[in-house]
């Protein structure tokens, strides 16, 4: 959660770059104490993934990508960091406030709102950051709110479920890496509101 909350105030895309890194390293973390308390399998190659993939693939690929850009920085948001915190405060206390009135009594209930909240927060980010590459880590912040869920709700997802996860991940990030390289040939930045540009 305060991984999802820094993202929505930083501008700098490498930092911002890292600190998906440090909140994939604490999903697959989540999941290896998963692995240990049930003592099931795949909770340790759904971690071992994790920290491959989504904290070690996926973030060298966008650095693959910001080094191409040179200075890309985000300048123009929807929202101030101000007021896009507080509007990820407001989804946070929206998902506690909906588990707390459905899920009385159930012990992962935090771990619940909280998975929520980050899909929510991810969500945010992808609506209010203009720039190609912060979109991609709303999206992979989303996604891990989404795991994290899958983790709370049930015994996990099956592995076949979970490596179709990551290939999809892969593959996004793939895609959108390199609509963001051609993005910047062809406008000289990574703005997606320059798309508008292309209506009607």
């Amino acid at each position: 959660m305060v991984s999802a909350f820094l993202l929505t105030r930083v501008t700098n895309m490498r930092l911002a770059v890292w600190i998906l890194s440090a909140q994939s390293l604490v999903v697959a973390a989540a999941s290896l104490v998963k692995g240990f308390e049930t003592g099931q399998l795949h909770y340790f190659f759904a971690a071992l993934m994790t920290a491959v993939i989504k904290a070690g693939i996926i973030p060298y690929a966008l650095f693959r990508i910001l080094g191409r850009l040179k200075r890309e920085r985000e300048t123009v948001t929807a929202l101030t960091a101000n007021r896009s915190s507080l509007a990820a405060l407001a989804a946070t206390a929206v998902a506690y406030s909906f588990i707390d009135r459905t899920m009385l009594g159930v012990i992962s209930r935090d771990a619940v709102a909280a998975s929520i909240a980050l899909a929510l927060i991810g969500l945010l980010i992808i609506m209010l950051r203009h720039q190609a590459v912060l979109q991609i880590i709303g999206l992979n912040t989303m996604e891990n709110g989404l795991y994290l869920l899958g983790l709370s709700l049930a015994d996990g997802l099956p592995l076949i479920i979970e490596l179709g996860i990551f290939f999809d991940a892969l593959v996004a990030v793939g895609i959108l890496g390199l609509l963001t390289y051609r993005l910047k040939l062809s406008y000289s930045s990574t703005d997606t509101s320059l798309l508008e540009r292309l209506r009607g």
